[in-house]
């Protein structure tokens, strides 16, 4: 487990430092000329969340996953203007976490309204966007309080990036169940893990 966890921590680091020269830094400086600071682009970026959880709402899930990207693209990009502009800072970060947080309820809330009303009624999905909903809390969650212990707090899988790319891609293809599926059933074995590593990390 422990070589398998390795590798996927070097994957990621591969696929971030690539994202970081490719897109992020580019992005980043474009932004800053025209005036953007981080806690505008987090702001905007959970406005456009809300904004595709209100298509999603209504049944619009092509649309709500092509308004998901910007979302993601303003996520990724705020912590490169903050650098960019020397602006890093203790508020900046919990802005960003709260607004990380606040973006991915109003998505799964926009599905849980859907399959709500009486013309879609779907009690499973109902269950399977709370349960995604917890579980991706939980995840998050045990990070920010093993960090307040002292610890990393990374293990797992399905954390936020890879929880945006499931649901936008099972939007753009018309198939929210099946990104409320994996997300139920991956984020509460993703937070279990988590718990479990820190646990035995812990004195």
């Amino acid at each position: 487990m422990a070589e398998t966890e390795s590798g996927l921590q070097k994957l990621r680091r591969s696929a971030r430092a690539a994202i970081a020269r490719w897109f992020e830094e580019p992005v980043s400086g474009a932004l800053v000329a025209l005036g953007f600071n981080a806690n505008a682009a987090t702001i905007a970026g959970f406005l456009i969340a809300v904004v595709a959880a209100g298509f999603a709402a209504t049944g619009q899930f092509l649309i709500a996953g092509l308004v998901s990207i910007p979302a993601a693209l303003f996520d990724m990009i705020d912590g490169a203007i903050a650098r960019r502009t020397n602006k890093v800072s203790d508020r900046g970060a919990l802005l960003d976490s709260t607004f990380d947080r606040l973006s991915e309820a109003s998505l799964l809330l926009g599905l849980l309204i859907y399959y709500s009303s009486t013309n879609t009624f779907r009690q499973d999905a109902i269950i399977l966007a709370f349960v995604a909903f917890v579980g991706s809390i939980m995840v998050s969650y045990i990070r920010a309080r093993a960090e307040g212990l002292g610890y990393q707090g990374t293990s797992g899988f399905l954390t936020r990036p890879e929880r945006v790319v499931i649901m936008t891609v099972a939007l753009i293809i018309g198939q929210p169940i099946w990104g409320l599926w994996i997300l139920a059933i991956g984020t509460p074995l993703s937070a279990f893990y988590r718990f479990w590593a820190e646990w035995r990390s812990a004195d």
